[in-house]
């Protein structure tokens, strides 16, 4: 069998395969609730053969959110549209997780195809907040309110309310958002984080807030389940955060209980020079897995079925999660056993049985 198409075990949960769908901002909530939008986006992927299907970056609070459109966790409503949605997930054989997140000094944004820029207060938008009060830049230029240690404890509460919901709507996979330039990973780059006290500075004191943010979400998220955290492993900026510091970082969140780094990269800064092309952050997954002892997921670029599964094959990193390719091909993981030519043939939906 193809590597690619073993089982892989994380505590209790077994992925049917090692292929996941990257979770990927949807922009089409409404006050943060799930729609049919995203049962027919996240079901079609369960039905076309993933392992594992991860809900897009939800916002543990509503000013956490990167767009009006970004969907939320930070009410009780929120559940049942998500555990119908989980629902389906499980009957497909897939195992459904989600991503938790605070967009920092990202978010009151149009959505994409509305521009993308940030919403004046008075236009959608909402204050944002920060870290530090230094604004991304460019069309993201609303300068944040820096984050007081009441408002930083209010918001590792929001994190921890968001990860029982998350449990109680039938999650069983959890991921923390720490890329992309988002709140947690303002907190971890010198690029945005100029504090002074002790969320800033040292490496030490620039991990604190993912830390303790870990540390109070497993206490509560079962420990028979699996928690990963999603890092940018460099910025891509001289100055920035950088690869050896997102080593020690994954050294330090094993500890706290994680169990797999979800390896990405860039987002703090629109100066990076980032050499994208095909599997061009597998790297890191590789680098990580070794020096840690910590299982990886491989993202950035990946789609082609041998790629992938030479990254499995050749113990780059134990999980393989797509993004922009999955959009494209909802049914890529039948495809991808098809141009392996697996034997047995991975069962699918009865239903689509005959395309096989």
């Amino acid at each position: 069998m193809a590597h690619l198409f073993e089982p892989l075990t994380i505590k209790t949960i077994t992925l049917r395969n090692r292929i996941g769908v990257s979770p990927m901002c949807m922009y089409s909530s409404v006050a943060g609730g799930a729609s049919d939008w995203h049962l027919v986006h996240l079901g079609a992927r369960a039905a076309g053969g993933a392992g594992l299907v991860i809900a897009e970056a939800t916002a543990v609070s509503p000013e956490g959110r990167i767009t009006p459109g970004d969907a939320g966790r930070w009410a009780d409503q929120h559940v049942e549209p998500l555990a119908r949605i989980n629902r389906f997930v499980k009957a497909q054989g897939a195992v459904p997780g989600i991503q938790l997140a605070h967009a920092g000094r990202k978010a009151s944004a149009a959505r994409p195809w509305e521009g993308g820029a940030q919403l004046a207060d008075d236009a959608g938008g909402w204050p944002t907040v920060a870290p530090s009060a230094v604004a991304f830049g460019d069309a993201l230029n609303k300068v944040p309110r820096e984050l007081t240690l009441t408002d930083i404890a209010q918001v590792q509460g929001d994190f921890v309310a968001a990860a029982k919901r998350a449990l109680a709507a039938g999650y069983t996979w959890l991921e923390l958002h720490s890329a992309h330039g988002y709140l947690s990973h303002e907190f971890l780059s010198p690029i945005s984080n100029r504090r002074t006290d002790r969320y800033g500075g040292s490496f030490e004191n620039r991990i604190r807030f993912l830390i303790e943010t870990t540390r109070a979400v497993r206490a509560v998220w079962p420990e028979q389940l699996p928690l990963t955290v999603r890092l940018s492993c460099t910025d891509w900026v001289e100055g920035g955060w950088t690869m050896d510091e997102s080593v020690e970082l994954s050294r330090r969140l094993k500890t706290e209980g994680v169990d797999l780094i979800d390896c990405s990269s860039g987002g703090s800064s629109n100066a990076a020079k980032i050499p994208v092309g095909a599997g061009y952050q597998v790297s890191f997954a590789e680098r990580i897995r070794r020096e840690v002892g910590i299982a990886t997921a491989a993202v950035g670029l990946i789609a082609d079925p041998v790629q992938a599964d030479q990254i499995i094959r050749t113990v780059q990193a134990d999980l393989v999660l797509m993004a922009r390719e999955s959009l494209r091909d909802p049914n890529w993981p039948w495809r991808a056993a098809r141009a392996l030519r697996v034997k047995p043939f991975p069962a699918g939906p009865a239903q689509y049985a005959r395309a096989w």
